[in-house]
C-alpha cells in the first residue's frame, strides 16, 4: 500500500479584519486602547480585590480568576490582531499559529469553567443562604479554582495535539484575525473522523456541560427568587447575580452563534464580528459591568485609583 505524498503547510497568511485602508490607523488606534483598558481594568480588578479585606470572599476570588483568564485571552488574540490590521494580512508559521490557537482554547475553556463556578457560588448563596460558609469553604474554593485551570489546560492540550495529527495541505490562507477551530480545520486534507469526534468531545466537556449547568442553576434560582414575597427582596436578590447572568448571556450567546449555528450561508464577516465579541469586547466590558453593578468592588477601584492619584501627586 502506497502512502500519498502530502506535502504540509509550513506557513500560514493570516488575512484579518480587512478594514478599508482609510481607516486602518483609526482601527489599530481602537484596537489598541481596547487592549489597553482590558489589562489595566483586569488588573485593576485583580488588585482591588487583593488590597480589601472586605473583599475576600468567594465571589471575588472567582472574579480575580475571571479576570486572569480575560488578561490571558487579550494577550492571545490582540497583539497579532494589531499586526494584520496595520499589514492588512500577517504570515506566520504554522506552528505559532497552532500556539495561539492552545492559548486561545485554555482562555476560552477556562472562562466556560470560571463562569459555572461562579453560578454555583450565587447558587449556594441565594437557595441555601444558610449552609454558604459552610459550603463554600476556603479548601472547596481552592480546590475548584485549580480543577478549573487543570481541566482547561488539560483539554486544550488534548485538543491542539490532536488536530496537530492531521494533514494539512492548504490552501495557506486564513480569512479570520486570529487562528480559530474552523478555519485551521478548513486548512486539513486529511479525512479523519475519529479525530473530530475527540475534538467534539472535548468541547462538549468544556463548554456544553458547564453551559447546561448555568442554565440549570439559574432555573433554581429564578425559582427561589420569586418565592420571595416582597419586589424589594427580589430586586435586591436578582442584583447579586445580575454582572453574572448579563456576562453569561454575551459570552454564551456570541458563542453558540459562532460554533453551534451552521456556517453554510454565513459570511465570513459575521463570523468574525461574533468572534470580536466574545475575544476581544467581553475582557473589555466585564470588570466595567462588575464594577458599575457592585458598590463594594466599586468602592474599593475607587480607593485604589485615589491611592496611586495620591502617590503620585506626593512625587
Amino acid at each position: 500500500m502506497k502512502e500519498k505524498n502530502v506535502s504540509r503547510i509550513t506557513t500560514i497568511q493570516l488575512l484579518g479584519l480587512q478594514t478599508p485602508h482609510s481607516i486602518t490607523f483609526l482601527i489599530f488606534f481602537l484596537f489598541l486602547l481596547i487592549y489597553c483598558v482590558s489589562i489595566c481594568g483586569n488588573v485593576l480588578i485583580i488588585t482591588s480585590v487583593s488590597y480589601s479585606k472586605s473583599l475576600h470572599s468567594p465571589m471575588y476570588f472567582f472574579l480575580t480568576q475571571l479576570s486572569l483568564s480575560d488578561i490571558l485571552l487579550v494577550t492571545a488574540i490582540l497583539p497579532n490582531t494589531l499586526h494584520t490590521v496595520l499589514m492588512k494580512g500577517i504570515i506566520i508559521s504554522f506552528s505559532d499559529c497552532i500556539s495561539q490557537f492552545y492559548f486561545f482554547g485554555v482562555s476560552e475553556g477556562l472562562e466556560c469553567l470560571l463562569l459555572t463556578v461562579m453560578c454555583y457560588d450565587r447558587y449556594v448563596a441565594i437557595c441555601k443562604p444558610l449552609h454558604y460558609t459552610l459550603l463554600m469553604n476556603f479548601q472547596l474554593c481552592w480546590l475548584m479554582i485549580i480543577t478549573c485551570w487543570v481541566l482547561s489546560l488539560l483539554v486544550g492540550l488534548i485538543t491542539t495535539l490532536t488536530i496537530s495529527q492531521l494533514d494539512f495541505c492548504g490552501p495557506d490562507i486564513v480569512n479570520h484575525f486570529f487562528c480559530d477551530l474552523d478555519p485551521i480545520l478548513q486548512l486539513s486534507c486529511s479525512d479523519a473522523p475519529n479525530v473530530l469526534l475527540e475534538v467534539t468531545l472535548m468541547i462538549v466537556i468544556i463548554v456544553i456541560i458547564p453551559f447546561f449547568i448555568i442554565i440549570v442553576s439559574y432555573v433554581y434560582i429564578i425559582i427561589t427568587i420569586f418565592k420571595i414575597p416582597s419586589i424589594t427582596g427580589r430586586q435586591k436578590v436578582f442584583s447579586t447575580c445580575s454582572s453574572h447572568l448579563t456576562v453569561v448571556c454575551i459570552y454564551y450567546g456570541t458563542m453558540v452563534c459562532v460554533y453551534l449555528v451552521p456556517s453554510k450561508g454565513q459570511s465570513w464577516d459575521i463570523t468574525k464580528f461574533l468572534s470580536l465579541v466574545y475575544t476581544v469586547v467581553t475582557p473589555l466590558i466585564n470588570p466595567i459591568i462588575y464594577s458599575l453593578r457592585n458598590k463594594d468592588l466599586k468602592k474599593s477601584v475607587a480607593n485604589i485609583i485615589n491611592h496611586c492619584l495620591q502617590l503620585h501627586i506626593c512625587k
